[in-house]
């Protein structure tokens, strides 16, 4: 007991050691697992907050919004690029359909709070834990702090938000997996397995016969004599290469005891040595044309595989296949391409398109990957350095527009300095996707300010309402729950229909787009499973950079509208 109540004077007299037991404990319990389902990092970090925040500890409120403002900095950083192309590109009928579904969340909840009679408090927290989009308490909160009210009325209805997101939270993450993995397809009428597999096949025309994947990322060098003429001695590199079945490339050449540089208009000769890279069993059908032969020297060539973050605006739109036939993509393979701030791994077929923003993994001679970034993008190299210089300046000049406040009708309107924040992060991310020399934020710094960075602006929320939290349940009661149900299930129950019959997408891809139209990863990642194919993730990226953005602001708008 002694022990107990000096850890709980310690806490209190150092609250920032309450901060970390609460991210400690909150990652803990958010990666448990019970089949499919885990809370996730950001209810259990709020859980716990709540569960400490029991024994009265004050925090400045400074705290959360620092760690807020870099959460939504990041955020629009790592959205910028889909977010910009959604709206100016191709992508357009998908951004349009994700404005659309998150309008459908923004009213399911407010109708909510209407026939609930429910304060802005209660309303940010189902609009918060219903459509799983914990970003919103913060913009949220700066809309309430601004309401005509008195400061306990204020700090009131703040209490209310944490109680309100955990009780309907638990739903928003099942209930959307559910529907859209299981109820989706029913609504749609298709065999989502049966679909997938069409689309796949779809996506994959002018691949080889065994598929795009496989033989885009299997390398292999091997070295070849050429003994026999008018097989490969006599032709062109150019026309060498072509002979094969699948994609083959010469990487060096011997001759006369030396090796030599080529062109593609090099006529090979009989006796030349030749270095082959391709897949193994294209190399095993070229040694039915030359003899295979051990020479160190000739394939002493440097390999590697690195990820190219793509810039190119010729390359932006263009499909794998197109860009295969390149004169500059020749030994080249790709294994990998990763989309948006989730780094959705996008399935690598011949029909697949590439994004600006994207980053694609591929492997191959040093000569003929450096030649690849140069024509396409950067090499986004493992790097332990961040542009701090970008991330404050950023914030700053972001903060500063946010903080612009229009009156209209009289009623004060603002992005605020956290809304601002996630403007700036928007417009930096773009502009990177494209002028890469503009700032480096790691991978890692991008996951830093992301998951820490909301963490501890939740952990701060559920400390500081803890004393209220059990008092707040009781107010909001349980009939909360079924709000919540309501508020998840009906933008997602419309989603797909709306999806058919007005944007007429592809059952694959439409129940992607819903997905990302509720920035739900899990649900995507359910229904991959069941339809056992990932790719509806090709309709995922696009909405999920719109609808992040959007719904986020809505957190403002729900005070706006129930204030």
């Amino acid at each position: 007991m002694v022990i107990a109540e000096w850890i709980f004077s310690t806490l209190r007299s150092n609250p920032e050691l309450s901060i970390f037991l609460a991210l400690a404990i909150g990652y803990w319990v958010g990666a448990i697992k019970l089949g499919s389902f885990s809370l996730g990092t950001v209810t259990g970090t709020l859980l716990a907050g709540v569960l400490i925040g029991q024994i009265g500890i004050e925090i400045s409120p400074q705290i959360k919004s620092i760690f807020f403002m870099m959460f939504l900095f990041a955020v629009g950083f790592g959205v910028g690029p889909q977010f910009v192309r959604g709206i100016a590109s191709d992508g357009l009928p998908q951004a349009i359909f994700a404005v659309l579904i998150s309008v459908l969340c923004l009213m399911s909840v407010y109708i909510a709070a209407v026939i609930g009679g429910y304060g802005p408090g209660i309303a940010a927290g189902l609009l918060a834990g219903s459509h799983t989009i914990s970003a919103s308490i913060g913009l949220a909160t700066d809309a309430i702090n601004r309401l005509d009210m008195t400061p306990a009325e204020i700090q009131q209805q703040l209490d209310l938000i944490p109680v309100s997101y955990a009780i309907s939270y638990l739903f928003g993450t099942v209930g959307t997996g559910w529907i859209i993995a299981f109820l989706g397809p029913k609504i749609l009428r298709v065999n989502i397995v049966e679909e997938c597999k069409r689309y796949e096949k779809e996506m994959s025309a002018g691949a080889p016969a065994d598929g795009m994947h496989s033989a885009w990322t299997k390398y292999a060098v091997r070295a070849f004599k050429l003994n026999t003429p008018g097989l490969i001695a006599g032709k062109t590199v150019k026309q060498a290469e072509a002979a094969s079945t699948d994609r083959i490339f010469l990487e060096n050449l011997r001759r006369g005891g030396q090796i030599i540089k080529f062109t593609e208009d090099t006529v090979l000769e009989l006796g030349d040595i030749i270095a082959v890279s391709g897949k193994h069993e294209a190399l095993i059908e070229w040694s039915n044309r030359a003899e295979d032969i051990a020479d160190p020297e000739l394939l002493n060539i440097p390999v590697e595989s690195v990820d190219v973050f793509v810039t190119s605006k010729k390359a932006d739109g263009m499909s794998l296949i197109e860009l295969s036939k390149q004169s500059n993509a020749r030994g080249v393979y790709v294994s990998r391409i990763r989309r948006g701030s989730m780094g959705v791994d996008i399935p690598v077929y011949a029909q697949t398109k590439l994004n600006r923003g994207d980053i694609v993994t591929i492997t191959g001679s040093k000569k003929h990957v450096d030649e690849i970034i140069k024509e396409f993008g950067f090499a986004d190299r493992p790097t332990s350095v961040t542009d701090m210089v970008l991330v404050g300046a950023g914030i700053v000049l972001g903060g500063l527009i946010g903080a612009i406040t229009v009156p209209v009708h009289g009623i004060p309107i603002t992005l605020s300095t956290s809304g601002g924040a996630l403007i700036a992060g928007l417009v930096v991310g773009w502009l990177r996707s494209f002028i890469p020399k503009i700032g480096t934020v790691p991978s890692a710094t991008l996951w830093f300010m992301n998951s820490v960075g909301l963490n501890v602006f939740i952990a701060v929320v559920g400390i500081t309402a803890g004393p209220t939290f059990i008092a707040g349940l009781k107010t909001v009661g349980v009939e909360i729950f079924f709000w919540g149900l309501f508020a998840t299930g009906m933008p997602m129950l419309l989603a797909p229909l709306i999806g058919k019959y007005i944007f007429k997408f592809d059952p694959v891809i439409n129940l992607g787009c819903c997905g990302g139209a509720r920035t739900s990863t899990a649900s995507v990642a359910m229904l991959a499973e069941v339809a056992k194919s990932n790719a509806p993730m090709l309709g995922y990226t696009v909405p999920y950079a719109v609808s992040n953005t959007l719904l986020t602001l809505w957190g403002m708008f729900i005070v706006i509208l129930v204030g």
